[in-house]
C-alpha cells in the first residue's frame, strides 16, 4: 500500500469517527425528542425488544452509523459552516424519507403506513433535521480542529 493510500485511509477513518460523534451529538436531542413522545420502546422494537432503554441503545446505535456515513461523504460539501449546515438539513430530510417514511414502518411489519405522512411524521421530519443539523455542525467542529 502507497503512503497516499494510507494518508486516504486514515482521513477517511477519522472523518467516520468525527461524523459518529456528530451523530451521537445530534442524537441525544433527537432522542429526548422521542422518548418525551413515548417512541423508545418502538425503537426497540427494530430489533424486537419492545423496551426504552433497549430503544435508546439502537437509537445511539442508528446516530452513530448515520454520523459515521455523514463523515464519509461530509469533506465533499462542508467546507464552510453555512455549507455544512444545508448538507446535514439535506441529510435529514434524505434519512427522514428512508427512515421514518419506509425503513422503520417495513422494519415493523406496518406496511400499510409506508409513505404515510401524519403529524407524528412531521414531528419525526423536525426531529431529523435537528438531529442532522447538530451531526453536520459538530462534524465541521471537529474537523477544523484536525
Amino acid at each position: 500500500m502507497t503512503t497516499a493510500s494510507n494518508s486516504m485511509m486514515k482521513v477517511n477513518t477519522r472523518n467516520l469517527w468525527f461524523g459518529a460523534l456528530g451523530g451521537l451529538a445530534g442524537g441525544v436531542p433527537f432522542g429526548i425528542m422521542m422518548a418525551s413522545m413515548g417512541m423508545m420502546p418502538m425503537i426497540g422494537m427494530l430489533i424486537r425488544v419492545e423496551d426504552a432503554t433497549v430503544g435508546w441503545v439502537v437509537h445511539a446505535l442508528i446516530s452513530a452509523v448515520t454520523g459515521a456515513l455523514y463523515g464519509h461523504f461530509a469533506p465533499a460539501f462542508s467546507k464552510t459552516w453555512g455549507s455544512a449546515a444545508i448538507a446535514g438539513v439535506v441529510y435529514g430530510v434524505i434519512w427522514w424519507v428512508l427512515g421514518a417514511l419506509i425503513l422503520m414502518p417495513a422494519i415493523l411489519g406496518m406496511f400499510e403506513m409506508i409513505f404515510v405522512i401524519g403529524q407524528m411524521q412531521w414531528m419525526s421530519l423536525m426531529g431529523h433535521i435537528v438531529f442532522t443539523a447538530i451531526m453536520a455542525l459538530v462534524f465541521k467542529a471537529l474537523a477544523d480542529r484536525g
